[in-house]
C-alpha cells in the first residue's frame, strides 16, 4: 500500500509530463478518399484533480512488445485511483508480437506484463494469431481479465471468446463492452495456423456489431463501448471493415475504442466518436465517466513523456529484458548504411534496400543447395510482403535481436512453383492500391517489373476466405525480365518466399494454389543472418545496399507513362 507521501510524490512527478506533439498524414489513394482524423492530446494536467464521483476507462492499444511501456499504464491507472477514480484498464490488441521481447515467448510475456499492469478487458488483434489459434488460447488463459470479442467465430459458428460483457463499477453504472476483430486477420496471418475458425465481416460484421450493441443494451448497459480492433486504414475501406464504417452503420454505440491502423485520434473525420492511441504508448486514452448521469463526461488521450513507471510492473519487464538480452543481444555484423523499416514510403509502397537485402538473402537460402530447385536458375526469383517488415536497421552494430525485430514472427522459407501469368496476378493482386500502403506489397529479387499507378485495378471476385480481389485482367503490372531473361507467361518459374505468403497470406491467394511447393524450415531471420555473415562476410556496405537496386519502376503520372510506353 502507498503512503500519502508516496502519493503526493507520484502526482508531483505526473504534473511535470510535457504534452505530446502529434500530426497525422496518412497517404492519399488512387482507389479511397483521404482519412483525416482528428487528435485531442493534452497532459496529465487536464486530468482533474479530484476525480471522486467518477469512473475511468484508461485505454492502449498496439503496444507490439513495448514491454516496458506497461509499467507506465499501470502508473497511470494506480494514480487515478488515488484521485478517487475507479479505474477500469483496456487495451484493443496486438500486444503479442512487435520485439523479441513478447516474440521468444510465441506472445507469452505480454500476458505477463498485462496481468502485473491489471488489465481488465480486452479485445484481440491480428497478431495475437500470429503464433497460431491455440498458442493464442493458451497464452490468454493465463490472463486476469476478460477476453470479449464477437465475430471471431469456431467451427461450430459460435464466437470462441465470449462476445461480450457488462462491467458494473461499485456506483452502480453499468459499462457494456463488446469486442470486434478485423476481417483482414484471414489474410494478415498464416492460414494454415487458423483452419477452423472465421472471421464475420463487410455486411454480416454491421449485423454483429448491432446485436451486441441491442444486447448489452437489454442487460441494462448503461453506456455501450466497443473495443475494436478495426482501424481506419484505407485499404480497409474496400470492404467497409474499418472502425467508422461500422459506427456508421450501427445505431446505440457510444464509443469505440480502436486499435489495428496506429492512428492517434479522438474522432473521425466526420466527428465519430472513435478513439485510438497510436502504438507502443505513443499516447494513453482517457474516458471520464461521471457516476451519478452516467453519461461520458470528458475524453482525450495524455502523453506519456516523463511519467513515473509502476515499480513492481517494471521490475517484471526487466526480467524479460535481461532474459532475451543475454540470448539476442550478440553483435554479428556492422551495416555502414540505414535498412529503411518505415511502411510508408517504404516496404509497404516501394522497392526499398530492406526489402532487397531480405530477399537476396531468401533466395541465396535455397541456391546454395545445387539441385533443390527443379528449374534453372534463371527461373528462381524471391518475394516477401512488405508489411512482414517490421522494423528498420540502424547504421552500426547489427545483433539477432536487431534482425529479430524486422522479422519477429518466426516464419520460415518456403518455395512455390507457379507460372509467369500466375506470378504476374499475384502483382498485380499485391499492388493494387499503389502509390498508396499495403500489407502484401512485394519486395523482390530476379524481377525487373513496372506498376502503372495511372490506371485502375480492375477487381474481379474475391479471393475464397480473404478481403482481397482476383484481378479481373492485368492492367497495372508488367514485368520487363527475369534474371535478365524474357518473361515468358506459360513458364514455371520457383518463386522463394516465406510460408506465410506460401499458403496464401495477404494477397497471395494465387501461391496457395501454386502446381507444387515445399518449406524448407530455415527460419527467415536465420536466413537473413547467414547470408549477411557467409556471402557478405558480417559487413552490410553502402555500395551493395546504400539504396534500392532498381528493380522496380512505379510510373505516378501520364507523362511517366507514355515516356515509358
Amino acid at each position: 500500500m502507498k503512503t500519502s507521501k508516496n502519493i503526493v510524490k507520484r502526482l508531483l512527478s505526473f504534473a511535470v509530463a510535457t504534452a505530446l506533439v502529434l500530426s497525422m498524414t496518412l497517404p492519399t489513394s488512387v482507389a479511397f478518399a483521404a482519412y483525416s482524423p482528428k487528435a485531442d492530446v493534452r497532459t496529465i494536467l487536464s486530468v482533474p484533480a479530484d476525480l471522486s464521483g467518477k469512473t475511468v476507462i484508461l485505454h492502449t492499444n498496439d503496444l507490439h512488445g513495448a514491454v516496458s511501456k506497461y509499467a507506465l499504464a499501470a502508473s497511470v491507472k494506480e494514480n487515478l485511483a488515488a484521485r478517487g477514480a475507479e479505474v477500469i484498464l483496456v487495451d484493443a490488441g496486438d500486444f503479442s508480437q512487435g520485439t523479441p521481447y513478447v516474440s521468444t515467448t510465441k506472445g507469452a510475456d505480454a500476458i505477463t506484463m498485462m496481468n502485473a499492469a491489471g488489465y481488465d478487458v480486452i479485445t484481440i488483434g491480428n497478431h495475437e494469431l500470429d503464433y497460431g489459434y491455440f498458442q493464442m488460447r493458451s497464452n490468454l488463459s493465463k490472463g486476469k481479465f476478460k477476453v470479449v470479442c464477437a465475430n471471431v467465430l469456431g467451427a461450430d459458428g459460435n464466437p470462441v471468446f465470449e462476445p461480450n460483457c457488462v462491467y458494473t463499477t461499485k456506483s452502480g453504472v453499468k459499462i457494456g463492452f463488446f469486442g470486434l476483430e478485423t476481417p483482414e486477420t484471414q489474410t494478415k496471418v498464416n492460414p494454415a495456423l487458423i483452419q477452423g475458425i472465421s472471421f464475420l465481416s463487410k455486411g454480416d460484421l454491421y449485423k454483429c456489431a448491432q446485436q451486441q450493441t441491442d444486447e448489452l443494451k437489454a442487460k441494462g448497459a448503461d453506456l455501450v463501448i466497443c473495443i475494436s480492433h478495426l482501424g481506419v486504414d484505407e485499404e480497409s475501406a474496400l470492404d467497409g471493415h474499418r472502425s467508422v464504417d461500422v459506427y456508421a452503420k450501427t445505431k446505440g454505440i457510444d464509443l469505440m475504442l480502436d486499435g489495428h491502423s496506429h492512428t492517434v485520434m479522438t474522432a473521425g473525420e466526420k466527428g465519430e466518436p472513435v478513439q485510438s492511441a497510436g502504438t507502443k504508448l505513443e499516447a494513453l486514452g482517457i474516458v471520464i465517466i461521471d457516476n451519478a448521469t452516467k453519461k461520458i463526461e470528458d475524453r482525450f488521450l495524455i502523453s506519456p513523456e516523463r511519467l513515473q513507471e509502476q515499480v513492481t510492473t517494471a521490475a517484471k519487464a526487466n526480467e524479460i529484458f535481461k532474459r532475451v538480452d543475454a540470448e539476442y543481444g550478440v553483435v554479428f555484423a556492422k551495416s555502414e548504411v540505414l535498412l529503411n523499416g518505415d511502411k510508408a514510403p517504404g516496404n509497404r509502397t516501394e522497392e526499398t534496400n530492406l526489402g532487397d537485402l531480405i530477399t537476396d538473402a531468401l533466395k541465396w537460402s535455397i541456391m546454395r543447395a545445387p539441385g533443390a530447385l527443379t528449374v534453372d536458375d534463371n527461373h528462381v526469383v524471391a518475394i516477401t510482403n512488405g508489411g512482414g517488415i517490421r522494423a528498420a536497421i540502424k547504421a552500426g552494430d547489427v545483433s539477432k535481436k536487431d534482425l529479430n525485430t524486422v522479422l519477429p514472427f518466426g516464419n520460415t522459407v518456403s518455395v512455390v512453383y507457379v507460372t509467369g501469368a500466375e506470378l504476374l496476378e499475384a502483382l498485380e493482386a499485391s499492388t493494387y492500391c499503389t502509390p498508396s500502403s499495403i500489407g502484401g506489397y512485394p519486395q523482390t529479387e530476379g524481377i525487373q517489373f513496372t506498376i502503372d499507378t495511372t490506371k485502375s485495378f480492375k477487381q474481379g471476385a474475391a479471393y475464397p476466405g480473404s478481403t482481397y480481389y482476383k484481378p479481373a485482367a492485368i492492367s497495372r503490372v508488367s514485368i520487363q525480365s527475369i534474371n535478365g531473361q524474357p518473361f515468358s507467361m506459360t513458364d514455371t518459374y520457383a518463386v522463394v518466399t516465406n510460408n506465410f505468403c506460401a499458403a496464401g497470406g495477404d494477397t497471395y491467394y494465387v501461391f496457395k494454389n501454386a502446381s507444387s511447393q515445399f518449406d524448407t524450415g530455415i527460419v527467415m531471420d536465420e536466413a537473413v543472418m547467414d547470408y549477411v555473415k557467409e556471402v557478405l562476410g558480417g559487413k552490410i556496405t553502402a555500395a551493395k545496399y546504400g539504396a534500392p537496386r532498381g528493380d522496380q519502376t512505379i510510373i505516378t503520372s501520364g507523362a511517366a507513362a507514355a515516356n515509358a510506353g
